[in-house]
């Protein structure tokens, strides 16, 4: 969460393992190159890309230039400002899985060292398959590249292992390479705009402190809903699931923003001491019950859009017996004395209605209503929503006066909407992301007990899936809202899953 620009680094080499893929192509380049147009990049910086395919300098840079033509919030690059850029990237090929082939790294980051006459922030960012994280650290140890603890940095993709006990052997191998604070586990959600500005808004709002607790709030929503399908990850997403590749990371993460302790600073571990904490005080899942707190489903066949798509099982890459869940709903508790008693309700799946991003927080109803007269004429509770795509705002939804003779009530929202509020254009996340990570700034990156706290919480719901197939996958069509007994799960509580309303609609 850089601040300022004083805590920027004057210079930085960014190694980017896998540095011809997806990822480096739709959001690591466009994020590095829209912060070299803001000038928030050090004035020396250098950018290589590795890999195995074989590409001159300038063959990798067209390449690049492409990706950003089709994915930078900026839309096509100007050539004079992009040949700028070029000029700090060049390419080298090398075989990750083998030791010898990193001395060359070491022969660039000494030439550039040389250079600049100074040590710069040196980045390795393992845009790879999660297998080749370690194989990665140890052959930067056994090359002698990771040994200065204040400048060397390794990022480390999620997932972050595929349960516990192999997050944990991770973890244990990273830390006898690198320290702590050289470690940056990068959750894209936490680097969004919104999700920033949900502490901003808890922490800087005098009267947003006395209502957030259990006196005023009745129960917090985090639903985070995709329209699409799996499309080309089915291999990945059939040995994962929405349980790993969404709950553990993204909406965990987010529950414990809503649910922290306000912390005495912005320092990295104080605000990480604080989303630990919540994980540490959430009620443990009883194996046995995870059908009372817990509701699972798989998409199947329908419409989207006026167009025909398939359901999971007939996806490429997909088994066609696959127990693989694509939606997952669960209820948790936080108890400690601020939230004691307050369901948290999260949800996340795909092929749903609408692709957004919410968290809902509903407060108890009036003590008292003094409002008579017509049928119906009963105060709504009021909510918070805080949309984080695919509209970024925070509405209040509160009571006011219908205009007219009678005293009738009406629910009117009081809205900040980014778009229309701010001049500036929102950076996207890994730009926010990669620029902490150029000055040192952990405070938006997973430490590792708050890694192996969350797959500890959801370890029993993993392990029970695993076990007992669904005997009736898929239970929900494509471009609905998910299977019925999600909706079991939060009504026999006396509640509904809220969506947010189409723009000038009410709910």
């Amino acid at each position: 969460m850089a601040q300022t620009s004083s805590k920027e680094s004057n210079s930085a080499i960014f190694i980017i393992f896998g540095g011809t893929g997806d990822l480096t192509k739709r959001k690591i380049i466009p994020a590095l190159y829209n912060i070299f147009l803001e000038s928030r990049l050090p004035e020396k910086f250098a950018v290589i890309g590795t890999g195995r395919s074989k590409f001159t300098d300038a063959k990798y840079q067209s390449s690049l230039l492409d990706a950003v033509n089709e994915f930078s919030r900026r839309g096509k690059a100007k050539k004079e400002e992009w040949s700028k850029f070029a000029s700090h990237i060049s390419y080298q090929i090398a075989n990750i899985k083998d030791a010898s082939e990193y001395k060359e790294f070491g022969t660039r980051i000494d030439a550039l060292k040389k250079e600049w006459k100074e040590d710069p922030s040196i980045v390795y960012y393992c845009a790879v398959s999660p297998e080749f994280f370690c194989t990665i650290a140890e052959n930067l140890h056994k090359s002698k590249l990771e040994n200065n603890e204040k400048t060397t940095r390794i990022v480390i993709e999620k997932p972050f292992g595929s349960d516990l006990q192999s997050a944990k052997d991770l973890n244990n191998k990273l830390l006898t390479i690198f320290n702590e604070k050289q470690i940056y586990r990068i959750d894209h959600y936490l680097g969004k705009e919104v999700v920033q500005n949900v502490m901003a808004f808890r922490f800087a709002n005098a009267i947003m402190e006395p209502l957030w607790n259990r006196n005023h709030i009745e129960h917090v929503q985090i639903s985070v809903t995709e329209q699409i399908g799996v499309g080309s990850r089915g291999d990945y997403f059939d040995n994962a699931g929405i349980l790993r590749d969404m709950v553990q990371n993204h909406l965990l993460q987010l529950l414990c923003i809503i649910a922290m302790e306000p912390p005495i600073s912005f320092d990295a571990d104080v605000v990480r001491d604080r989303k630990v904490e919540v994980l540490q005080a959430m009620r443990k899942i009883n194996p046995g019950k995870v059908d009372t707190i817990a509701a699972r489903g798989q998409y199947g066949s329908g419409w989207v859009e006026g167009k025909e798509v398939p359901g999971y099982r007939d996806e490429e890459d997909v088994d066609s017996n696959s127990n693989t869940e694509t939606y997952a709903a669960l209820k948790f508790y936080v108890d400690n004395w601020r939230w004691q008693g307050v369901p948290f309700y999260l949800r996340t799946g795909k092929r749903l209605f609408k692709t957004a991003s919410l968290i809902t927080i509903q407060f108890r109803e009036v003590p008292h209503n003094m409002f008579h007269g017509e049928e119906g004429n009963v105060p709504k509770q009021n909510r918070l929503v805080i949309s984080i795509q695919p509209d970024m705002g925070i509405r209040f939804q509160l009571e006011s006066k219908k205009p007219g003779l009678e005293m009738t009530l009406n629910t009117v929202d009081m809205v900040f909407d980014y778009m229309g509020k701010t001049k500036s254009e929102s950076p996207e996340a890994y730009e926010t992301l990669l620029l902490d990570i150029i000055s040192g700034d952990q405070t938006l990156f997973m430490r590792a007990d708050q890694v192996e706290e969350a797959w500890d919480m959801i370890m029993p719901v993993l392990d029970f899936w695993e076990k007992n197939k669904s005997a009736n996958f898929p239970n929900y069509p494509a471009d609905s809202w998910g299977p019925e007994n999600a909706e079991a799960l939060i009504a026999k509580d006396g509640y509904h899953w809220f969506n947010l309303p189409e723009k000038n609609k009410k709910d």
